[in-house]
């Protein structure tokens, strides 16, 4: 862990690209279960306990990134992809060693509080992101979802790895709602978190298609603005479903998938039932 912020995105860069990624008691917990009857195990058993962690499905994506077989043409760009290629037996071997971030973080109960707020988001931006992505009839609905769960990865990582500097980026947040969560990171990190995501993916080789749909600066492109309106949701309605944000974010959702902001709003509440 660090306490003072690398001056530049390389220096951020070269750290995390670096730092273990730890995962959660739950994830490490639930695929010990599944080691212990690991010949009637299959890649999707495997997956779906690798998907309800995003810490656990970035180390699986970034160590296929990093350690492709040479016969490998293409990305694997799911998680459920990427087990296949790399069999389920060298899965458990490979993450037999896991570290908790409950034990990380066993020191820090509020930045673990914060880790958490981001992994909840995260999920439900990922329901709100595939529910959009159906609607839109996109058929790369799972690979907006998995884009939708790593969105904020480097939020999740800063929490593992640089809790007081997370603690205070939100605590200059809470004192002052108005403050722009980039401008606060320039200030205290001298880095933007989406830019460090971007440079992470590429030093981690990420699949080619997870890299554009997370690049926040495609504003354009649908799958980019499905993603980027599932987060926004889910930070809005957060606290519940009154904010005064949420309107706009209805009729933006509703051009996108082609509803009325009034459907958009039930079938929204639909997803979260």
């Amino acid at each position: 862990m660090f306490e003072r912020a690398p001056q530049t995105l390389a220096a951020w860069t070269s750290w995390f690209a670096r730092a273990e990624v730890p995962v959660l008691r739950a994830t490490i917990d639930a695929i010990q279960v599944l080691a212990d009857d690991e010949d009637a195990v299959n890649a999707h058993q495997l997956a779906d306990v690798v998907q309800r962690d995003p810490l656990m499905t970035l180390k699986v994506l970034a160590f296929l990134g990093m350690n492709r077989p040479r016969r490998m043409l293409g990305d694997a760009e799911t998680v459920t992809a990427a087990i296949v290629l790399m069999g389920v037996p060298p899965f458990f071997r490979r993450f037999a060693d896991l570290k908790a971030v409950e034990d990380q973080l066993a020191g820090e109960p509020e930045a673990l509080d914060g880790l958490h707020a981001v992994l909840r988001r995260s999920h439900r931006a990922a329901g709100f992101a595939i529910g959009f992505a159906v609607l839109r009839k996109d058929t790369d609905a799972e690979m907006i979802h998995e884009a939708a769960l790593l969105h904020d990865f480097a939020e999740l990582l800063l929490w593992c790895h640089a809790p007081r500097l997370a603690l205070e980026i939100r605590r200059r947040q809470a004192a002052d709602p108005t403050l722009r969560s980039a401008a606060i990171q320039r200030e205290l990190l001298h880095i933007q978190l989406a830019d460090l995501e971007q440079a992470l993916m590429k030093a981690w080789q990420l699949p080619a298609m997870l890299m554009r749909i997370t690049d926040d600066q495609r504003v354009d492109d649908p799958q980019v603005r499905n993603v980027l309106l599932a987060m926004q949701l889910a930070r809005h309605s957060q606290a519940g479903w009154d904010n005064a944000a949420l309107p706009d974010d209805y009729r933006a959702i509703g051009q996108l998938v082609g509803l009325s902001p009034a459907v958009v709003r039930s079938r929204i509440l639909e997803f979260e039932d």
